[in-house]
């Protein structure tokens, strides 16, 4: 029988929807309609493709307003009255049709710092159990359709975020590291924090749903990469460890916010905040515990930017500035 389909064509300068009556067979996924509208109707119809056997991620395209890829998606799965509206990936820039630019995925990609081997151990020599890898090798089914990357409203929605953001697909990426028993950096969570946009992710699970390899991009990586930096930052037994223990005994001391820092000059006459005093012991007085940061940390960290520069920030505190919001803001 025949069905309804709009197709998107068009280029970078604009484009638009196109109708087409379409044969459609028992079986027949949305691939095989638009390889029969290359045969049949529309010879010039753009369209990336390779295995059709959902291992490539390359017919990745958005049908009927879901990102999905169109070898796996089923014509039974739509009624015989509906209208099957294919469009390319909204996130990225259309090269013409339903081939969309992807580019800034691979940027992200080479952006990522690689696995670091351990030292003294060279390839081949590797040996791990099957426990120990688990949890990471969900995340190496990725077939990088980049469906996640497109539903993620932080870029889909925000062109300025892409320059701070990763995206789900390199999240697991850095998860999948940094739950690799033999990967010898100890930086991933910062890097997914500092470098890759980890906070700007409100895990609204959009990328999970869209995922067909079903990996559970929120639960198991982005989820857990969160939890770990704020195990090393807010968790209040790291908080009161870093407070009792002497600088010497920390491998990785966090300078902490001081209300009235003494002050301290470096060989070359610098001048640096110094610590509050602390007893014969070495450690700090009970009180200093809770004294200087009663209303907790920052939640960007210590040590991170706000990653948009003032004048691109648009929320306003109503307590703060009560005039009208400028053009333009929310």
């Amino acid at each position: 029988m025949n069905r309804h389909f709009r197709v998107w064509r068009g280029d970078s300068s604009g484009g638009d929807l196109e109708d087409f009556d379409v044969e459609v067979n028992d079986g027949e996924v949305v691939l095989d309609i638009i390889h029969r509208l290359q045969a049949t109707q529309a010879p010039d119809l753009a369209c990336r493709w390779n295995c059709k056997a959902g291992k490539c991620g390359s017919c990745s395209m958005e049908i009927n307003g879901m990102p999905r890829l169109g070898c796996m998606t089923r014509m039974s799965t739509f009624t015989a009255e509906e209208t099957i509206t294919v469009t390319p990936l909204r996130t990225f820039p259309v090269i013409r049709d339903l081939v969309t630019d992807v580019s800034f995925n691979y940027e992200k990609a080479r952006e990522t710092p690689a696995f670091a081997p351990p030292a003294g151990v060279a390839p081949g020599q590797y040996r791990m159990q099957q426990v120990d890898v688990e949890r990471s090798q969900e995340f190496r089914k990725c077939i990088e359709c980049y469906l996640c990357q497109n539903t993620c409203h932080v870029v889909r929605d925000h062109e300025e975020n892409k320059e701070s953001f990763s995206g789900p697909r390199f999240f697991i990426r850095a998860a999948e590291l940094d739950m690799h028993p033999l990967d010898a950096r100890t930086d991933r969570k910062q890097h997914a924090q500092q470098n890759q946009g980890l906070g700007f992710c409100n895990i609204t699970k959009c990328c999970t749903e869209v995922c067909p390899e079903h990996i559970k991009i929120t639960d198991n990586a982005i989820i857990p990469m969160k939890e770990r930096v704020v195990d090393r930052r807010y968790d209040p037994l790291v908080r009161l460890g870093r407070k009792i223990f002497r600088r010497d005994q920390l491998e990785d001391p966090v300078p902490a916010q001081r209300t009235a820092p003494r002050t301290a000059e470096t060989p070359s006459g610098q001048r640096l905040p110094e610590g509050p005093p602390v007893g014969p012991d070495g450690r700090l007085e009970i009180a200093e515990l809770a004294a200087p940061l009663q209303g907790g940390l920052s939640p960007f960290g210590e040590d991170m930017a706000f990653p948009l520069p003032p004048e691109r920030v648009t929320y306003h505190h109503p307590d703060a500035d009560t005039s009208p919001p400028p053009a333009g803001h929310s």
